[in-house]
């Protein structure tokens, strides 16, 4: 019995030397990745070139309402987490389980920042160790409405529009400050997948999820049910969904 137990215990460690080398790594590849993206250009250079760009436009000049709805449906604890949500990726990784395929990261508005500014879109483990890498950069050093403000002046949202300036005017004739509640929430669904929602291909995918984007603004508390309610019944009826 004494051989049986030591021979189990003697497992149990291999699997966990095996476990910690494996992490270690992807750990040292993503470091190594991380180093040689941000050698090649540093994160303070990237960013300066992004705020360069002629269409990038500052937090304040930006729609409360989009802002919110981009928090609540996109990451609701941003203001509260050091890049990466725990509870998120917990949730995420249960999700992926449950459905026997990836259908989802849990990654914070800092992680997708980071993979914007770097990254390829592909699930390689290696690229997202990297990316943690550079999200502890910008956290660090780094507001969560400086991370905000780039997030939104960088991601795309579909028809060749890249940032919320572009956004705003090509498919409101708008200024980002001068988005109105049904435009705001709108905006912020596509990103989530722009081939999918953008309005060109005029889809009730679109309006299906900028009804989730109210409803998740309802969750967080940026809107209150009354005002949900009501752009949800007008969208339906309009768009007949």
């Amino acid at each position: 019995m004494k051989s049986l137990f030591k021979g189990i215990k003697g497992i149990i460690i291999l699997v966990f030397l095996i476990i910690i080398f494996i992490i270690g790594y992807f750990v040292y590849d993503g470091y190594k990745l991380y180093k040689s993206v941000t050698q090649e250009i540093s994160i303070e250079e990237k960013i300066a070139q992004i705020q360069a760009s002629e269409e990038y436009i500052d937090i304040d000049d930006i729609s409360k309402d989009y802002l919110n709805a981009v928090i609540a449906v996109e990451d609701k604890r941003f203001y509260d987490h050091f890049g990466i949500d725990i509870y998120s990726i917990g949730r995420a990784l249960m999700n992926n389980i449950e459905n026997k395929k990836i259908i989802g990261g849990g990654s914070t508005i800092t992680q997708q920042l980071a993979k914007n500014m770097y990254f390829d879109q592909k699930k390689r483990l290696t690229r997202k160790v990297a990316e943690l890498f550079v999200v502890f950069n910008l956290e660090e050093n780094y507001s969560k409405d400086d991370i905000l403000e780039l997030y939104v002046n960088v991601i795309y949202f579909g028809d060749g529009y890249y940032g919320i300036k572009e956004a705003s005017n090509g498919y409101f004739n708008k200024e980002a400050s001068e988005l109105d509640l049904n435009e705001a929430t709108l905006l912020a669904g596509i990103p989530n997948a722009p081939s999918a929602y953008q309005l060109s291909n005029n889809s009730n995918y679109t309006y299906e999820r900028q009804i989730i984007v109210i409803n998740a603004m309802v969750e967080c508390g940026y809107l209150d049910e009354v005002e949900a309610n009501n752009l949800i019944n007008q969208i339906r009826e309009s768009k007949g969904i």
